[in-house]
């Protein structure tokens, strides 16, 4: 479909030259319809005069009318329509005062006296002048309620905004604890080395997390990056016992999706899978687009929910129900707010966890494109560390890039 070479502008974008656009048309109207009653009635060249004045006379008391109403709008509705009634009266009296007072001296031989001539023509510019005062008053309060509504869509805007701040705020504190933690354990092992080495990766991590906002979105591409540094941190105290595999569709690196929303399900995956078990577990990220949706599966071969002291807050919920209102603690229930506050109910947020053990989490969003500047940095993310598929390479390899990008 072929561009327009401009932006439409709505009308009243310009409230002041919509006024005046709205004057000229509408008394120019009023005109054109009197001159063609004129010609039709086969009147003389006077009566088209009287019309003349009788729009330039409509159109200046209209423009009194607008800056006495533009003060009324703003009062209270008992003093704005008793005032408004009290002033069109008055000026429609003006109104039809001039005109009797013209037609009388366009038409001095005329049996109908002043009075009468006031009174017979009273009903047209009352007519003409509350038909403009009604018009007035709609479009100005249509206009209101347009800015009240504008208003309450930002208010509500930036709510949303601070309620996603906060969530996406509650996960470092919440990451910081069991990281903190380790490293404590191992200072009083006095394993020295190893206590460094995780406070250089949680140094990175934290510095890479600092470079979006709380309530932004990131690629696909750039959340795996971010996601590879905390699996560096985590495979600092479990080696060999964490493996991991990323099945990334090539199509699928440059969606968006909102920042460290899969960093709590791989911890989770690794609290109640791979710490757990002697022999670890595996936690494999796939993604892949499914129509105009992004579809995300985070799944582990950990004991499910088949041992009673795994997950014990989460077997109401894996009836794969889009919405759930089972707590499953501060990861899974954060992202589940997230998701809710981001795409409202157009998101599917789902957990299985199939007879022969494991867990599964399924979150499905409307598939949102980056930005063409963003499709280059979200490349060479992936390639960087590996996640396109298979395990990742040594976990000190992704950590120097984003030092140098902090």
């Amino acid at each position: 479909m072929a561009m327009l070479p401009f932006r439409p502008t709505p009308f009243f974008a310009n409230k002041n030259r919509a006024f005046w656009n709205l004057q000229f048309a509408g008394w120019g109207g009023a005109i054109l319809l009197r001159t063609v009653t004129g010609v039709a009635g086969g009147q003389d060249m006077s009566f088209f005069i009287i019309i003349a004045i009788e729009a330039i006379t409509g159109f200046s008391i209209s423009l009194i009318l607008s800056v006495i109403y533009r003060q009324l709008i703003r009062r209270r509705p008992l003093i704005t329509w008793g005032s408004t009634a009290l002033v069109l009266g008055l000026a429609v009296s003006l109104y039809a005062f001039i005109d009797a007072w013209v037609i009388g001296l366009y038409r001095p031989d005329s049996e109908l006296g002043f009075l009468q001539r006031f009174v017979g023509i009273f009903i047209y510019p009352l007519t003409l002048l509350g038909a403009w005062s009604a018009l007035y008053y709609a479009v100005n309060f249509f206009l209101q309620v347009e800015e009240q509504a504008d208003r309450l869509e930002r208010l509500e805007a930036q709510a949303t905004g601070a309620q996603l701040a906060m969530l996406r705020y509650q996960l470092n504190p919440h990451f910081l604890f069991n990281t903190l933690n380790s490293i404590s354990t191992l200072v009083l092992l006095k394993q020295t080395e190893p206590a460094n080495a995780m406070l250089t990766r949680l140094s990175a991590f934290l510095r890479h997390t600092l470079v979006t906002e709380p309530g932004g979105k990131v690629t696909l591409a750039q959340e795996v990056e971010t996601l590879q540094l905390y699996l560096d941190i985590e495979r600092m105290r479990f080696e060999e016992r964490l493996r991991t595999e990323f099945r990334i569709d090539p199509e699928a690196r440059n969606a968006c999706l909102p920042s460290m929303l899969l960093q709590p399900l791989v911890e989770n995956a690794i609290k109640y899978a791979v710490s757990p078990q002697e022999e670890g577990a595996r936690i494999t990220l796939s993604a892949r687009l499914v129509g105009n949706r992004l579809r995300v599966t985070v799944s582990d071969t950990g004991p499910g929910l088949h041992n009673p002291s795994a997950r014990p807050s989460l077997p109401s919920a894996i009836t794969g129900e889009r919405r759930g209102t089972v707590s499953t603690g501060v990861g899974l229930a954060n992202i589940r707010d997230r998701l809710a506050q981001a795409y409202g109910e157009d998101h599917l947020f789902e957990i299985r966890t199939p007879p022969s053990g494991g867990f599964t989490v399924i979150i499905e969003i409307p598939y949102e494109a980056a930005e063409p500047e963003g499709e280059s940095a979200a490349a060479p993310a992936l390639s960087a560390g590996g996640a396109s598929q298979g395990s990742l390479p040594h976990p000190a390899a992704p950590t120097r890039p984003m030092e140098s990008q902090a």
